[in-house]
């Protein structure tokens, strides 16, 4: 009689060692008890068990792995993570450079031929170029103006050029004029340029930049003079770029030309390339599939003519089109062939570009746009050699490379937005992913206006420069001790959870204001070169307003301030366990706070929880018992902090520190006289 096949029972929930050698056991135990049942550990059939159980355990791994390594959440190789984000549209950045305003000066001669009304001599008034490269003292970085600096009509008050007698002969006639223009946009960042020679056509060819830390490419020519244009997406055939307002460019626009210097047009282009991250962290140029003989676009009619039944429309077409088409392409661009292109690119150094004010000071390269010929050549170059610089704030918005966890957050944040700015997870977003051409925004807090300026919660007002005014509970503009026990000028921060009273009779309710529903207030902040938080300077907020704009909703009103810095020390006392060195404990335990209140773990309005930091002290090797932790306030700008007075006391809740209703962000700002440990 045959015998009937048995069908053995199989788990397949097993994904480690153990499970799968207990698994196997079993298994021989249960089918095969006549034929094996030596499980000692010494055993030669325990010797195959344990080696099929590890490679059980080895394949799982991996496959778990591969799995995990595909999808952004659970990745943890940078360049798997870097990949998927690109793929969702986001470009990681690999350097942020910083952002100035900057101060040019300059003097030239009197007009001599209107004695009564000395002016300047506009025939001497010059235009400095975008792109003068600017040196700080210290040499840690150069920096290149984004915009033209332009004296020709220093009356003009769209000019915004400050005009003051500079010399006067012995009769007290100004015979020169300094000029001072103010707010000239430069970025930090060094220029660099690399040629490739292209032979015959090949599709979706690559290129790599030979340098990291890649800021921008900021032109790419050929050698025909044909020039090449960066896409977010080879299928994406349209660029916005920039013409000067002249009379040749367009002569009905060009009397704006004051208050609009450039003309922003939509350029329809068949060379076109994009750029990426590979996987050694390099910016990759990829370019289209497209060759002579294959014409990239559709001949299409312009929908502005089509059916519009107006004289000189094309109104009677003989022949249908699909408005999709409009952006039809078949071979993502053109390929490149016999010819050499030259890039132009920009690298950065990250926090290193940070300068303090009044630091940038020096000139190393300067084009100036003046007819040289019609004028005295004497003249000229004493002009040329009399252009200074400065900048009076310190300069901002300079970062590293993103971490892979901060590539992993903005690019599933980027992807969930879909382009627009509705929620204000969209518009944090957004800030974050300023390019890095403009600046960066270390910490951002957004909220509605009218939740901080409501009738019974008079907190933070604005008078009309813009400057923070406090105001106490009787409406009067709060001060801030000075270190000599005397009362100045500064910002009293309040408690988080305290909503001031606003009593009857007070006789200086402070500046009249009405908050805005509709308008949202942007509270930022960013880092020095010694990543220590700053307050972003004009140029950074002024390129993220105009940023945030292509986003935002028709109704939404934005209004970019300042976060409030509180800075803080903190004094600790532990019980050490004997035969441990209390140096040495309390030196590991001032280390360990100093992690904690690592800036880049901290955000805006993030309340500080003391158990969180008993217990981080308390996993120290040494300490018996964490006895008692303080936090206190540190204000004085004569110390280097940011002046805001804070009561810590007050603000203090079930061992949790809050922060105070301005948008704040508590800062250990220089942790070796911050931070106070003893042992006893």
């Amino acid at each position: 009689m045959a015998r009937k096949d048995v069908k053995k029972e199989v788990r397949y929930l097993n994904k480690d060692f153990s499970s799968f050698r207990n698994d196997l056991m079993d298994f021989a135990k249960v089918y095969f008890p006549n034929t094996y049942n030596d499980f000692n550990e010494s055993s030669p059939g325990m010797m195959f068990i344990e080696m099929a159980s590890y490679v059980g355990d080895v394949l799982s791994y991996y496959v778990d792995s591969a799995f995990k390594e595909n999808l952004l959440a659970y990745a943890e190789e940078q360049n798997n993570i870097v990949r998927i984000a690109q793929s969702l549209g986001y470009k990681p950045k690999l350097s942020s450079p910083s952002m100035v305003n900057m101060d040019v000066f300059i003097v030239v001669p009197n007009d001599s031929s209107d004695i009564l009304n000395p002016t300047p001599d506009v025939k001497y008034c010059p235009i400095i170029l975008a792109g003068m490269e600017l040196t700080p003292t210290n040499g840690t970085a150069i920096f290149t103006t984004l915009e033209d600096c332009d004296f020709r009509n220093p009356a003009s008050p769209h000019n915004n050029v400050i005009t003051t007698v500079y010399e006067k002969d012995a009769d007290g006639n100004p015979t020169r004029w300094l000029l001072k223009k103010t707010g000239i946009k430069a970025q930090s960042g060094t220029k660099k340029s690399f040629s490739y020679t292209f032979g015959d056509p090949q599709k979706f060819i690559t290129l790599e930049v030979p340098d990291g830390n890649v800021i921008e490419i900021t032109n790419a020519t050929d050698s025909d003079g044909n020039k090449w244009y960066e896409t977010p997406y080879l299928a994406q055939d349209t660029i916005f770029a920039e013409a000067a307002n002249s009379a040749a460019e367009d002569p009905e626009l060009a009397q704006y030309a004051d208050s609009a210097p450039y003309l922003l047009r939509l350029k329809k282009t068949s060379r076109r390339f994009i750029t990426r991250i590979n996987n050694l962290g390099n910016v990759e140029i990829r370019f289209g599939s497209g060759v002579s003989d294959s014409p990239d676009e559709e001949i299409i009619p312009n929908p502005d003519n089509v059916g519009s039944q107006l004289p000189g429309s094309a109104a009677k077409i003989d022949f249908s089109y699909d408005p999709s088409n409009f952006l039809y392409t078949r071979t993502y661009g053109s390929v490149p062939n016999n010819t050499t292109i030259t890039f132009d690119y920009v690298t950065g150094v990250g926090v290193g570009s940070n300068v303090q004010a009044n630091i940038i000071k020096d000139v190393s390269f300067v084009e100036f746009d003046l007819d040289e010929e019609a004028l005295d050549l004497n003249t000229v170059n004493k002009i040329k050699g009399s252009l200074a610089v400065n900048n009076p704030d310190a300069a901002t918005g300079g970062r590293g490379a993103e971490t892979p966890e901060e590539i992993r957050m903005n690019a599933l944040s980027h992807f969930a937005t879909q382009n627009r700015a509705v929620t204000m997870e969209d518009y944090t977003t957004r800030v974050y992913s300023l390019p890095s051409k403009y600046g960066s925004v270390s910490k951002v807090y957004i909220v509605q206006d009218e939740q901080l300026n409501s009738a019974d919660n008079n907190v933070v007002t604005s008078d009309n420069r813009g400057k923070a005014v406090k105001t106490d509970g009787g409406g009067t503009t709060s001060t801030k001790p000075k270190s000599n026990g005397t009362f100045g000028d500064g910002n009293v921060l309040n408690a988080g959870f305290v909503k001031p009273p606003i009593p009857d009779g007070r006789t200086n309710p402070g500046p009249a204001r009405i908050p805005n529903p509709l308008a949202l207030n942007f509270y930022t902040l960013g880092y020095d070169s010694d990543k220590r938080l700053i307050q972003l300077n004009d140029a950074v907020k002024e390129n993220l307003k105009t940023y945030l704009s292509q986003y935002r909703l028709l109704t939404d009103a934005i209004n970019i301030k300042n976060g409030y810095i509180i800075n803080i020390g903190v004094r600790f006392q532990i019980a050490t366990l004997r035969d441990y060195n209390k140096r040495d404990v309390v030196a590991r335990c001032i280390e360990r706070v100093k992690g904690f209140f690592d800036i880049d773990k901290w955000q805006i309005n993030q309340p500080i929880v003391k158990a969180d930091l008993i217990y981080e002290m308390s996993l120290v090797d040494g300490v018996q018992n964490v006895i008692d932790i303080e936090i206190f306030n540190k204000w004085d700008t004569d110390e280097g902090y940011s002046g805001n007075v804070y009561n810590i006391e007050e603000a203090t809740r079930n061992e949790i520190v809050y922060p105070s209703a301005d948008p704040s962000i508590f800062e250990l700002k220089y942790y070796k006289k911050d931070i106070e440990g003893r042992s006893i």
